[in-house]
C-alpha cells in the first residue's frame, strides 16, 4: 500500500473490517461491566462470579494463543468467520441453559467455550494486518485495531447498556448483544474476503501445520525477549479486565452509584482509549516502542490504577470525579498498542507464531485478571487487588529495561545514518 492508501495510519482498503470489529466487540462487550454484579444478583457468591470469569479467560487465553498460527494455516477470514459462528452459539446456549435456568455448572461450562470466540475472530483480523501492511506502518494501524476494539467493547458495550438495561432489563440487554455480533460477523464476511492474505501455509501436511502450531511455545523459551514481551503484554490490561469486575463492588455496591452511573463512568474510559490508541500507536514511532511502552505505559498504569481506587473513595458518590481516574486509565493503558509490532520484530521468520505469542498474551491478561481477583478478593478484598495490579506495572516497568527490540529507524545504526545525513544537509 502506498502513503495515499492511509488516513493517519489506517489502510483506507481495510475500513470496513475495522468497522466490523467494532460492531463484533459492541455485542461482545454488552455484559463486560455488569455481568459480574448481574451473577451475585442472582445469589452466587463473588467468587463464585469470578471463577466463571476466569475459565471464560482461560479459553480466550487459549483461542487466542492458537489463533495467530490457525489464522495463518487456514486464511484469516476463515478463521474469524470460525469465531463468529462459535460466538453466537455458545452465548445462546450460555443465556437460555446457563443463565435461564441459573445453573451455575452450564453458565460456567458455556461462558468459557464462549471464551474461545472473540479472540479467533478478532486477533484472526490483526494476523490479516500483520500479513498485508509493511512493517514500519503496522504499529498506527494496530493503533486503530485497539481504537475499533475500544469503541465496541467500552464505548457502545458499555455505554449502551446503560440505557437498554433500564428499558429491556439486563437479562434483554444480554440477548440484544447478539444482533450486534451478527452485524459485525457478515460486515467481515462480505468486506474482508478479497484480501489478499498470504496462502503459503494453507496446503502445508498436517506434520508441517503441526510443528507451526508448536513454534507458538517453542519461541518463548527460546528467544528470552519474546517471553519479556509476553510477561509485558500480559500485565498490559490487568486492570482493564479486572477493574471491570471489582470495580462495581465499590462503585454500586459501597458507593452508592447506580449501575447506570457505573456503566457511563466505565464508558468514558474506553470512550477515551478510542483516541489515546491512534495517538500511542503514531507516537511510538517516533518515540520509540518501548521507552513509550515503560514511561508512560507501565508508570502511567501503576498511578492510575491506584487512583482508580483511592480517588472515588475519598470523594465518595461524586461522578464527575470519578471520571478522573477512569480517564487516566484509558490515556495510559493505549501506550502499550506498539507491543503488537514488538513480536514479529522479535520473530521476524515465524511471524504467525509471534504474533500468536502476543495474542496468548493478550488473552492471558483476560484469565490472570479475574484469577488474582478471585483469589485476593477473600482475604485483602478490592484494595488488595489493586495493589496487586500496581506491584505488576512497576514489574514490566523494570522488564522494559532488560528487553532488546530493533525497532527500524530505531537501532543505534540507523540513527547514525540518519545524524550523519541530516548533517550533509546542513
Amino acid at each position: 500500500m502506498q502513503s495515499n492508501e492511509y488516513w493517519f495510519g489506517l489502510p483506507k482498503k481495510m475500513f470496513w473490517g475495522f468497522l466490523a470489529i467494532a460492531i463484533f466487540m459492541a455485542g461482545d462487550g454488552f455484559e463486560m461491566a455488569f455481568l459480574s454484579r448481574h451473577i451475585t444478583d442472582m445469589g452466587f457468591t463473588p467468587a463464585q462470579s469470578a471463577v466463571v470469569f476466569t475459565f471464560y479467560g482461560l479459553a480466550a487465553a487459549l483461542a487466542a494463543w492458537a489463533s495467530g498460527v490457525v489464522a495463518e494455516l487456514i486464511t484469516p477470514q476463515r478463521a474469524m468467520m470460525i469465531g463468529f459462528v462459535l460466538w453466537i452459539v455458545m452465548h445462546a446456549l450460555f443465556m437460555s441453559l446457563g443463565l435461564g435456568l441459573r445453573n451455575y455448572p452450564l453458565m460456567v461450562l458455556f461462558y468459557g467455550i464462549r471464551g474461545l470466540a472473540y479472540p479467533l475472530f478478532i486477533y484472526s483480523f490483526m494476523m490479516m494486518l500483520v500479513q498485508v501492511l509493511p512493517r514500519e506502518k503496522l504499529a498506527a494501524a494496530t493503533g486503530w485495531f485497539w481504537a475499533m476494539y475500544s469503541v465496541g467493547i467500552g464505548v457502545v458495550g458499555s455505554y449502551l447498556p446503560s440505557l437498554t438495561i433500564p428499558m429491556l432489563g439486563e437479562t434483554g440487554t444480554l440477548w440484544l448483544a447478539i444482533i450486534w455480533v451478527a452485524c459485525g460477523g457478515i460486515l467481515a464476511y462480505f468486506s474482508l474476503r478479497n484480501v489478499p492474505v498470504d496462502r503459503s501455509r494453507v496446503n502445508l501436511p498436517m506434520r508441517d501445520k503441526m510443528t507451526e502450531m508448536s513454534r507458538a511455545v517453542t519461541i518463548l523459551f527460546t528467544n528470552q525477549h519474546v517471553f519479556y514481551a509476553c510477561l509485558i503484554r500480559i500485565i498490559n490490561t490487568l486492570s482493564l479486565f479486572g477493574f471491570a469486575i471489582i470495580m462495581p463492588l465499590l462503585f454500586v455496591d459501597r458507593l452508592g452509584f447506580t449501575i447506570s452511573e457505573w456503566l457511563q463512568i466505565w464508558a468514558v474510559f474506553f470512550f477515551v482509549t478510542i483516541f489515546t490508541n491512534i495517538f500511542w500507536g503514531i507516537t511510538g514511532e517516533k518515540l520509540g516502542w518501548i521507552r513509550q511502552v515503560r514511561w508512560f505505559g507501565c508508570l502511567g498504569m501503576a498511578i492510575s490504577s491506584l487512583m482508580f481506587y483511592y480517588l472515588p473513595l475519598y470523594a465518595g458518590h461524586n461522578f464527575w470525579v470519578a471520571l478522573i481516574p477512569a480517564v487516566m486509565l484509558g490515556i495510559f493503558v493505549a501506550a502499550f498498542v506498539p507491543m503488537t509490532a514488538v513480536f514479529p520484530t522479535l520473530e521476524p521468520h515465524h511471524k504467525g507464531a509471534a504474533v500468536s505469542i502476543y495474542n496468548l498474551s493478550a488473552g492471558l491478561s483476560n484469565f490472570v485478571a479475574p484469577a488474582i481477583a478471585s483469589v485476593m478478593l477473600p482475604f485483602f478484598d478490592i484494595v488488595g487487588v489493586v495493589w496487586a495490579y500496581t506491584a505488576l506495572y512497576v514489574f514490566a516497568g523494570v522488564l522494559t529495561f532488560i528487553i532488546r527490540v530493533p525497532q527500524p529507524g530505531h537501532t543505534r545504526e540507523e540513527r547514525a545514518v540518519k545524524s550523519r545525513v541530516a548533517e550533509q544537509r546542513s
